[in-house]
């Protein structure tokens, strides 16, 4: 899934982070070099795999203090990590979901909508699903399996860009389906009664119940359907509805009183209404949340704090026991546009990477006790042992002579000028890749895009820049989630492009991807996953730069609140509550 970059980024007071987190940063000191740097301790010392702020009681408001817009909350065009969190937890339910605990649990499929984990036949070309007995949407009418079905088919038209596109890419018959407009239906799903769905594959999938976690596979009844206006007021299957949404501004969100917690084992709604405050300066959230007086002390944040809050946190034990600093488990990158000069030239996006100065990335992203160095594309979770290789073995301030002599051979002895495109708080690593690649002679120009308007921006393939700085998360812990969905070039779009921003279209990675896709053996499969991501990386359609983590300062009358390993470290909004409603205010 895409990942939201970081916003209103600044440059971190280094050594105050470094002594009170302790963090590791092995013999590469905080400078450059070496790759031999451990991965940094979790600077949120209370939480340890544990919810902070204990169990939560029933009622209260929650708040929301945000710098931005949703992305898309409409199911079939949500596939940005937050609000993917947000919309599935709160607002919509799918087929399956990831269980609300803290750690490694977190990753672990559960029922959702469907009875069970799916049963496969045919192979894993086959795969069906019954749905729960009692499933209702916020007017009372029943969710069915054909409004599962509809959802599934409109994530196909044209007008609603930027959803996962994992049906398009598996179901038989999908080429050049449309969406359902004009009463055009996908034959490879079934739907035999208002329960039961089957769908069928063009091959087999053995992670396809994975695929069903997302937003594409929540219901939407096509009465409702509103085409691109949606967004605005997706039809409620979870435990809240949408009270008002006013874009840009506020979102309040109350009971949805035909949620049955019977039929739902994970979303535990504790709090009566939730108040999203959108439109916050970064700097202005963080101040609030450490100060956490009145209202502010029943809130959260969307967004993380920003490097230069952090001594503020970390240095106070009462403040640093409501931190929460998950690994994202995304991979941060420098995407070159791989069809347009002088991109197209392999030893230009070379060049690129050994110029690029990682160790003034991270440091601009908070430094080494928030981000880990990125070696490769995939993150640590998917490699055996949990760790990046260094397959490159580029200095992590990089070898901008290296980067010249690769820059001449291409006949550019003279470097030249390009753009780079970054979500508005990323400004100060715009500004670390600038100064970096021009050491080698390329001039970097920086633009900057509001987050909410970032992917629909650089997803724009024509005209967007030739670099963008973004990053991939897996949506499940398998390499066929992160290289295909970031480097397969059969599924580029013109508008509302998703994961390939290198606009990469390399035959024969094409071809070695589907090979891996037909492994059996799934040992064998994530071997040759681990080896592709060395055979891409040396063809330099990216440069990888980091791995952060998610600092995320809640107030201290919040409960039940952990970051979500599968949603990229984000709050799972599926347990936090309060723990004193009383004290909340609306």
């Amino acid at each position: 899934m895409d990942k939201h970059t970081r916003h209103a980024l600044g440059i971190a007071l280094l050594a105050t982070l470094t002594l009170a987190t302790a963090a590791c940063s092995g013999t590469g000191g905080g400078s450059g070099g070496t790759h031999d740097r451990a991965a940094g301790a979790n600077p949120a010392a209370a939480t340890n795999g544990k919810a902070v702020g204990g169990a939560p009681a029933k009622g209260g408001t929650l708040h929301v203090l945000s710098n931005q817009d949703f992305t898309h909350l409409d199911p079939a065009r949500n596939w940005v990590v937050g609000d993917m969190d947000f919309g599935t937890r709160l607002l919509y339910r799918t087929l399956l979901t990831y269980r609300a605990e803290p750690g490694t649990k977190g990753g672990e499929l559960t029922t959702d909508l469907a009875e069970d984990l799916g049963t496969p036949s045919n192979g894993a070309k086959t795969w069906t699903f019954r749905l729960k007995s009692g499933l209702r949407y916020e007017d009372g009418s029943p969710v069915t399996a054909q409004d599962v079905k509809y959802n599934v088919e409109r994530s196909f038209s044209p007008e609603l860009p930027g959803g996962p596109d994992y049906a398009a890419r598996y179901l038989a018959g999908a080429e050049g389906y449309q969406g359902p407009a004009g009463g055009k239906h996908l034959a490879s799903i079934r739907t035999p009664d208002s329960r039961t769905i089957v769908f069928e594959l063009r091959k087999p999938f053995a992670e396809f119940n994975y695929a069903t976690v997302l937003p594409t596979f929540a219901p939407v009844p096509a009465a409702q359907d509103k085409g691109p206006q949606y967004d605005n007021r997706p039809f409620s299957s979870g435990p809240y509805k949408i009270e008002s949404y006013a874009r840009d501004k506020q979102l309040v969100l109350v009971r949805n009183p035909h949620w049955d917690q019977n039929t739902d084992t994970v979303r535990k709604a504790y709090p009566d209404r939730i108040v999203v405050t959108m439109g916050l300066k970064a700097n202005q959230i963080d101040d609030r949340l450490v100060s956490a007086t009145g209202p502010d002390a029943s809130a959260v944040p969307w967004d993380k704090l920003r490097p230069e809050s952090t001594p503020k946190v970390l240095t106070k034990p009462d403040i640093r026991a409501r931190l929460l600093a998950e690994s994202t488990n995304c991979t941060e990158m420098v995407q070159m546009h791989t069809g347009r000069a002088p991109f197209d030239d392999v030893r230009v996006r070379r060049a690129v990477q050994y110029a690029l100065d990682r160790d003034a990335v991270l440091t601009a992203s908070g430094g080494p006790a928030l981000n880990d160095p990125a070696t490769a594309l995939m993150p640590g979770s998917l490699f055996t042992g949990g760790k990046q290789p260094d397959t490159l073995k580029i200095p992590l301030t990089g070898d901008p002579e290296k980067a010249k002599q690769l820059l001449k051979e291409a006949g550019k002895p003279n470097g030249f000028t390009t753009r780079i495109t970054v979500s508005n708080g990323d400004k100060s690593v715009a500004e670390a890749v600038q100064q970096s690649l021009g050491r080698a002679g390329i001039t970097v120009v920086i633009e900057t895009v509001d987050p909410s308007a970032f992917y629909d921006t650089i997803g724009d393939t024509k005209n967007r820049t030739d670099l963008v700085y973004t990053g991939w998360c897996p949506d499940y812990p398998s390499g066929s989630t992160f290289l295909p969905f970031v480097f397969d070039g059969r599924y580029i779009k013109e508008k509302g492009n998703s994961g390939n921003h290198s606009l990469f279209r390399d035959a024969p990675t094409m071809k070695r991807m589907d090979e891996i896709a037909a492994l059996t053996d799934q040992a064998a499969a994530n071997k040759a996953w681990q080896e592709l991501d060395g055979q891409i990386l040396a063809k330099a359609p990216t440069m990888p730069v980091v791995v952060e983590r998610r600092p995320l300062l809640v107030g201290p009358n919040i409960a039940g609140a952990y970051g979500h390993t599968s949603f990229g470290g984000q709050l799972d909004y599926a347990t936090v509550g309060l723990k004193d409603p009383s004290k909340s205010t609306r």
